[in-house]
């Protein structure tokens, strides 16, 4: 499993994608789950991946090759991601790549009780186009994050959503936007033993066409661990001064 998140903010885009993936508790591995696409300062484009390792790197491989074509009936379709005319176009890529791997390893898969999971985090900006965010599912549709729904994640979740739920909204800071997403991420990372450090990072801001940050955070970083151990203890603190029940029988 994983978990990767994107932030639709005023300012704009902040990516956070963990990066273990695992085929049983005897077989763990590192992969790099976040891909970044920038040509010449005209076009920044960002894929978190989650779901079977294979599956996402068939689709990967078919939206960044420029020797496949997706659809053979359309001639003038775009082959990659670094020719797409707008983030729509980019999000409808992906999902085409998705349902061609299905076609080709759905069945196989499925025999074998593995079954098709896959699902993708889409963002950044296309010189001329607005700042966009998408959520693209195994089915290869998609929805797109707006400025009353800030957010989306993908992989496991559940666990760091409650913070964003609380305090992300559409004018939330890059800065505040970095400590909300590590803090998301710290709470999973507790929780669920299939998401795991090192994690990666990204920033990109708005009308910039190239990314601001790009960073790799371990156990050992000092901000993350002052930031960890300052919620714990803020988490601490706000329940002891939280007013006890004062139910009568």
């Amino acid at each position: 499993m994983t978990y990767c998140l994107g932030l639709y903010l005023e300012e704009g885009l902040v990516f956070l994608s963990d990066t273990r993936t695992n085929a049983g508790v005897d077989n763990v591995s590192t992969y790099c789950k976040m891909h970044h696409f920038h040509e010449d300062q005209e076009r920044l484009i960002v894929l978190l991946s989650s779901g079977n390792l294979a599956v996402t790197q068939a689709v990967l491989h078919r939206v960044t090759s420029s020797n496949l074509r997706l659809s053979e009936e359309v001639e003038k379709s775009p082959k990659n991601l670094r020719e797409v005319a707008d983030l729509y176009q980019a999000a409808e890529l992906v999902g085409d790549a998705v349902r061609e791997v299905y076609q080709h390893d759905g069945k196989a898969l499925e025999a074998q009780g593995a079954g098709f999971q896959v699902s993708f985090l889409l963002g950044g900006q296309i010189r001329g186009e607005p700042m966009r965010l998408f959520q693209i599912y195994s089915a290869g549709n998609f929805i797109e994050a707006t400025i009353d729904t800030p957010f989306l994640q993908i992989g496991e979740h559940k666990y760091g959503k409650p913070i964003l739920d609380r305090v992300v909204k559409y004018q939330t800071s890059i800065q505040d936007g970095i400590k909300l997403s590590l803090i998301s991420m710290d709470s999973t990372l507790r929780s669920n033993l299939s998401v795991g450090m090192p994690v990666d990072l990204l920033i990109y801001e708005r009308d910039s066409f190239q990314s601001s940050m790009r960073r790799r955070i371990d156990e050992t970083d000092p901000y993350f661990q002052n930031l960890r151990g300052y919620w714990s203890s803020a988490l601490q603190h706000a329940y002891q001064q939280a007013p006890d029940p004062d139910w009568q029988e």
